[in-house]
């Protein structure tokens, strides 16, 4: 597959064909995908919610009211929808889970490994908490690398996508209670295939010339 062609034809899909769906086991492959996404000192600060059927997606639907209402056919018409929390902090717990998991995945050769990957992610935590101020826009960040790995995976696997980022972020917390769960709403993601009348895939693919972007050194 040829990256460069899934990056130039692949594009944000404004209407989906409802009778379309997406194979289980193809989705499947882009649930591990996004399982595998890399992330900063491997926090994986994320948890998902997957809608694949009406009442589901009826659910997310409640959040695109008002001035995102016209985001609700997306998410209705989508084949799965998925919705792309955050936590809020990252707890002790959370980092023991990682570890455990490092060792379960034989990631350490001794117990001194294995100390230095708690005190390291302990300090990068810390250091976003207590210095930056900021552990929730760093938690979210890495949220944000798994859907461009998901977006691109999508164009590869010939799966229309669109990242929708317009919906009411306290109606959907506690249609889902996330505040409960330690969790954020980040962004949604709409997987399926585009409607004949999607507007936007007739369109020519526009980005800013090379040397807007990039400066040699």
């Amino acid at each position: 597959m040829d990256l460069l062609n899934v990056s130039k034809t692949r594009y944000t899909t404004k209407a989906y064909d409802a009778s379309k769906k997406i194979p289980q086991q193809q989705f499947d492959r882009l649930l591990q995908i996004l399982r595998l996404a890399p992330s900063s000192i491997n926090i994986q600060p994320w948890h998902y919610f997957i809608a694949d059927n009406t009442e589901a997606k009826q659910r997310i639907a409640k959040s695109l009211v008002g001035k995102y209402a016209y985001n609700a056919p997306k998410v209705l018409d989508s084949s799965h929808t998925i919705l792309f929390c955050t936590k809020a902090d990252i707890s002790e717990d959370h980092l023991n889970a990682l570890l455990q998991q490092d060792d379960v995945s034989g990631r350490f050769k001794d117990e001194n490994a294995k100390q230095g990957q708690k005190d390291a992610r302990i300090g990068y935590v810390d250091y976003y908490r207590n210095e930056k101020g900021d552990i929730q826009r760093w938690a979210e960040n890495q949220t944000f690398i798994a859907l461009g790995q998901i977006l691109l995976a999508a164009g590869i696997e010939q799966i229309d996508a669109t990242p929708i980022g317009g919906f009411n972020e306290k109606i959907i917390s506690e249609e889902l209670g996330l505040a409960e769960k330690g969790l954020i709403p980040s962004v949604l993601l709409t997987l399926g295939y585009r409607s004949e009348n999607d507007f936007n895939a007739k369109l020519p693919k526009s980005r800013l010339n090379p040397e807007v972007i990039f400066t040699q050194l």
